[in-house]
């Protein structure tokens, strides 16, 4: 009888699934709350002041875990970062811990999923693999500039649908700066909202003023797609 090998790529998603699974049951992601952050945040201020340099490599870690495990607690962190250390710091701290979650969830579905799916997926996808081979950065600056759809989600579709990781990585870090640092302003204006039980209105996130602009930019990410295709089709 030929034993059974079990697939050492699938041991990293099998981990990450009970990660997730372990942080839901643990209660995880209702640990930081507005009435925490409300309650907490001299508390927070101040140990960040005694500890300069731990405070903010401890923050990144924090946010790396929670894109990765796929909480949806994200956009909280990122008024957090720019709660307790301003529009700059915070927001820098925020997209950089985000860029790393999204690449590590994205390695392991790829490593696990890409290629089993790239084998399977037929003619259809492997058009598409190709296409997003050849144009995936503008197309996923497109969807990161405007944040319509699950962070997660996106990672997830990324790495199944084959993408490169160097244009991941430069699409998920270029497209998240506007809204991370408008969310990271936003944060560092709501102490006073916060200690009086308030919460902060992020509707303003899909404002005109602010959507606006990032559609514009998601559109102009598009052109060199859509130039390369007119090209190929008047040839």
């Amino acid at each position: 009888m030929v034993p059974l090998r079990f697939p050492r790529r699938l041991i990293a998603p099998i981990v990450l699934v009970l990660l997730i699974a372990a942080a839901w049951s643990l209660g995880l992601p209702g640990f930081l709350t507005w009435e925490g952050l409300a309650r907490e945040q001299a508390t927070l201020r101040a140990g960040i002041a005694a500890h300069a340099l731990l405070a903010p490599i401890l923050f990144v870690l924090i946010y790396i875990g929670s894109v990765t495990l796929s909480l949806p607690q994200a956009g909280l962190l990122t008024l957090s970062g720019g709660l307790l250390f301003g529009t700059a710091v915070g927001g820098s701290l925020a997209a950089v811990g985000a860029t790393i979650g999204a690449v590590l969830l994205f390695l392991i579905a790829r490593s696990a999923f890409g290629e089993s799916m790239a084998k399977r997926g037929g003619a259809s996808v492997t058009k598409l693999r190709d296409g997003l081979r050849r144009d995936g950065f503008s197309y996923l600056l497109a969807i990161r500039l405007v944040p319509i759809f699950p962070f997660w989600l996106v990672n997830l579709a990324a790495a199944l649908c084959g993408m490169r990781l160097r244009p991941y990585v430069l699409a998920t870090l270029i497209g998240i700066l506007p809204t991370t640092f408008i969310t990271a302003s936003i944060g560092a204006g709501i102490g006073g909202v916060l200690s009086q039980g308030g919460k902060p209105d992020l509707s303003i996130l899909f404002s005109l003023p602010i959507l606006g602009p990032l559609l514009a930019l998601a559109v102009l990410s598009l052109l060199p797609v859509v130039w390369r295709r007119w090209r190929a089709r008047d040839a």
